[in-house]
């Protein structure tokens, strides 16, 4: 059998991406010198309160705050994204309602709303409406505290951002699924959490990190209530000793660090999803970048193919 040479590939240049490198280069070399050399930073009081007692307890609460605002508002918006789909005109517009609210509102708007609440009402009673039936009344000022507070205001305006995420996954879903999975004859439930959702999630897994994301850096919104999370912790310590950059820079690089471990896990996810579709797990960027390049057939085996 005859063999034929290979063709030798020469990779294209481009020299305008590496004018634009080089410049992002000098550009970062020049914000690291001033960051890192001026002495009115102040690392040194940076890296005495990077690990404080006091710094590292508030960021647990941001962690609690984060993950507790996480899964609440996923459950409660994903009964909402089914509402604003149902066949019936009265849930979807009280959906709709609901989530027409929360966006609008600001966050700060809501939490300090719910830390006064015991001004509007004494108590709360559990009952039907318009009727004296109750089973029970209970101390506003004793259920809704700092901590309650944050956790259900950040839960009620994540869960209108996420209602939207997990609807629109769901619509991103193609109708033949829905009608295969109606043919089969399973249930609404089953259909939704065995078919639909499985595929709806590569779709909403993105958006929906982005707005984890938002909220474990929305949690500094906590500090109206005055309960010690991160940034409220941080306030506190700069208003006494007035070291208000360095300790800052504690928190934006805790902020970092989160943000940095939630992109990973991202990461990972969309990864892993992948993976269930193609059978196969998808290369790294690492492995494409040092993939070899395919050689090129020559112009008689090309003109071979051709032919037939």
């Amino acid at each position: 059998m005859k063999s034929h040479p290979q063709l030798k590939v020469i990779p294209a240049r481009y020299p305008g991406r590496t004018i634009g490198a080089l410049v992002a280069l000098f550009i970062l070399a020049g914000v690291i010198q001033s960051v890192a050399l001026n002495p009115r930073w102040e690392w040194r009081v940076f890296a005495r309160w990077f690990f404080d007692p006091a710094i590292i307890h508030g960021l647990g609460q941001t962690l609690l705050l984060t993950l507790l605002g996480t899964v609440f508002s996923l459950i409660l918006g994903g009964v909402l994204a089914l509402a604003r789909l149902s066949s019936s005109w009265l849930l979807s517009s009280i959906a709709w309602g609901y989530i027409w609210l929360f966006r609008s509102l600001p966050l700060i708007v809501v939490l300090i709303i719910l830390y006064n609440f015991s001004y509007l009402y004494d108590t709360l009673s559990l009952g039907i409406p318009f009727t004296p039936l109750s089973w029970g009344n209970f101390q506003t000022i004793n259920v809704l505290g700092q901590f309650s507070s944050a956790v259900i205001g950040l839960t009620l305006v994540q869960a209108a951002y996420s209602a939207e995420i997990i609807r629109g996954g769901l619509l991103g879903v193609d109708n033949g699924q829905y009608e295969a999975a109606a043919a089969l004859g399973l249930s609404a439930s089953r259909r939704t959490l065995r078919i639909i959702l499985p595929q709806a999630l590569r779709a909403i897994i993105p958006t929906a990190f982005n707005e984890v994301i938002g909220l474990a850096k929305g949690t500094a919104m906590v500090y109206v209530l005055a309960m010690p999370e991160l940034f409220y912790t941080i306030q506190m310590i700069y208003n006494r000793n007035q070291e208000v950059i360095p300790l800052l820079m504690v928190g934006a690089v805790w902020y970092l660090i989160i943000t940095t471990v939630l992109s990973i896990l991202q990461y990972r996810v969309e990864r892993l999803l992948a993976r269930s579709v193609d059978r196969q797990r998808p290369p790294s960027r690492w492995r494409l970048w040092r993939s070899p390049v395919t050689p090129i057939a020559t112009s008689e085996e090309t003109g071979h193919v051709r032919g037939h």
